[in-house]
């Protein structure tokens, strides 16, 4: 349990730069309050002592404004940035050395049995007020941006943006959490692609125009 904590806190410390000390980051980040509580109801499920675990979860709740299922899944470094209106769902699992921001949902559709809420991968960062909604899997080393609403799988190391949220494939480039991280511009080859098409036309516009003085 201490390894694991410092650990964590060892995460929090590389990837918010805002972060000046461990000390800090255990007695200030609600994260670390909410992952801690999390632990704690999750063994209390397990051992199907299901009110007691309910009412550590929401306490939880009320003190850090992050929901999480006591039936939830959680692996390894988990990290939350700010948290509030964060929730996340019975059924979900999370690998390890995930990142999350304010107002994440992993969530269902309302029409799923049994396994009703996302499998998140390892490495994955989850952008401000993104949706995950269902019981699919987003792959390992993903990146889905603020605001976006998936609702289909997201193959390893692919970026998912927009409402709905569509693919993009970026296999073989590893999110960088040590660095600053930019959650509404990640990098988009079908814009890309576009816009230098966009280029061209303007261009071949321009030389028509030339041609015809």
């Amino acid at each position: 349990m201490l390894k694991a904590l410092r650990e964590t806190i060892k995460a929090y410390k590389l990837r918010d730069p805002a972060a000046k000390s461990g000390i800090e980051v255990f007695l200030l980040y609600p994260g670390i309050y909410a992952t801690i509580s999390h632990r704690f109801a999750h063994w209390l499920y397990r051992h199907k002592r299901f009110f007691f675990a309910r009412a550590v979860s929401q306490w939880s709740r009320f003190v850090t404004g992050i929901e999480i299922h006591p039936g939830a899944i959680i692996g390894r470094r988990f990290v939350i940035d700010h948290g509030t209106g964060i929730i996340i769902g019975e059924t979900a699992e999370l690998g390890d050395d995930v990142l999350l921001y304010q107002g994440v949902t992993l969530g269902g559709t309302g029409k799923d049995t049994g396994k009703r809420h996302p499998t998140i991968g390892n490495n994955v960062l989850i952008g401000a007020g993104a949706k995950i909604l269902g019981p699919f899997k987003v792959g390992d080393n993903s990146r889905i941006a603020a605001g976006a609403v998936v609702l289909k799988e997201v193959p390893p190391e692919s970026t998912a943006v927009g409402v709905p949220a569509r693919i993009v494939r970026v296999a073989g480039v590893k999110p960088d959490f040590a660095s600053e991280l930019d959650q509404v511009n990640m990098m988009d080859p079908v814009a890309m692609e576009l816009a230098a098409l966009r280029e061209q036309l303007e261009l071949l516009e321009k030389r028509l125009e030339e041609m015809s003085e």
